[in-house]
């Protein structure tokens, strides 16, 4: 496996490295914020001191942070990625960030020689920590190839989408319908317990029909029990949701779904409830909060 570098030591960036250093991986690794890579240094990766000195000793970067700005921070900021990386290197992007920004960055990239491919992932905290992630891929084949060994370790669908720019704009689809999914479990297990039935007698019973999801079997219990410990954080998925709304304005294409559920969302939020989990949504459908 090629050397690799990793920057974004956050909740799914630190377990997606602590994978690839199982692996075998040669694995130097960053973070904006000191202190997240005791655990790595542990599994034999090493620290670099900044996201130039992490490109400096990588073939193929890879950067797992929150947001486009963060993004274009870590390429092309003060000490960045693109001051250390050499012609022939690649760059890959699992942050969920604009799909037009990173087609800019991609430019900006290859102008150093340098590929780059977008794979921002699904799966939650838990995906990232079992290895199970789904990657959406947007980049030339030739890149998508390359990286496919390292993807191994962190995944288990991957799937190329097109050219730079589409794996974050299947991203963008697969928010949206995640809100959905939270929505409408949200509403259904508020109706049921407005009207009487047993909530877990309630899942057990729509498990078994066309009401079966992943939010349903996995979210259920935190709406039920009204605790809604981080897996994924509501305010990254209000970000999310904002890069699909803006992709779906620049189509001329309105998401009556997914406006209500970023509305619901903007509630949360100011209700100080961003770094709880998406499942909170059920609060707000009670009318507990938001």
């Amino acid at each position: 496996m090629e050397r690799v570098g990793f920057a974004g030591l956050g909740t799914m960036g630190a377990s997606m490295a602590a994978n690839l250093a199982r692996a075998g991986a040669p694995l130097a690794v960053w973070n904006r914020t000191p202190g997240k890579a005791a655990a790595l240094l542990e599994l034999g990766a090493q620290e670099a001191a900044s996201p130039a000195a992490l490109a400096a000793a990588s073939d193929v970067v890879l950067i797992c942070v929150s947001d486009t700005p963060d993004v274009e921070a870590v390429l092309f900021g003060p000490d960045g990625v693109s001051q250390g990386i050499r012609p022939g290197s690649l760059v890959v992007d699992f942050s969920t960030i604009s799909p037009s920004s990173t087609v800019a960055f991609g430019e900006r990239l290859a102008e150093l020689g340098v590929g780059m491919v977008d794979a921002p992932v699904s799966g939650g905290s838990e995906g990232a920590r079992l290895g199970t992630l789904t990657v959406f891929l947007g980049g030339e084949e030739r890149y998508v190839a390359r990286v496919r060994p390292i993807l191994e370790a962190i995944g288990r669908t991957f799937t190329h989408m097109g050219p730079l720019g589409s794996g974050q704009a299947a991203k963008a689809v697969n928010q949206v319908i995640i809100c959905g999914y939270y929505s409408s479990v949200a509403e259904g297990l508020a109706l049921g317990v407005r009207a009487g039935l047993d909530p877990k007698r309630l899942v057990e019973a729509l498990s078994g029909g066309a009401a079966q999801s992943w939010v349903l079997a996995n979210r259920s219990g935190r709406m039920i029990e009204g605790r809604y410990p981080p897996g994924f954080r509501l305010a990254l998925h209000r970000k999310d949701l904002a890069i699909a709304l803006e992709l779906a304005s620049s189509l001329g294409l309105r998401l009556p779904v997914a406006q209500l559920t970023a509305g619901l969302e903007d509630g949360l939020l100011e209700s100080g409830r961003g770094d709880e989990d998406m499942s909170v949504l059920m609060d707000a459908i009670e009318g507990k909060s938001g």
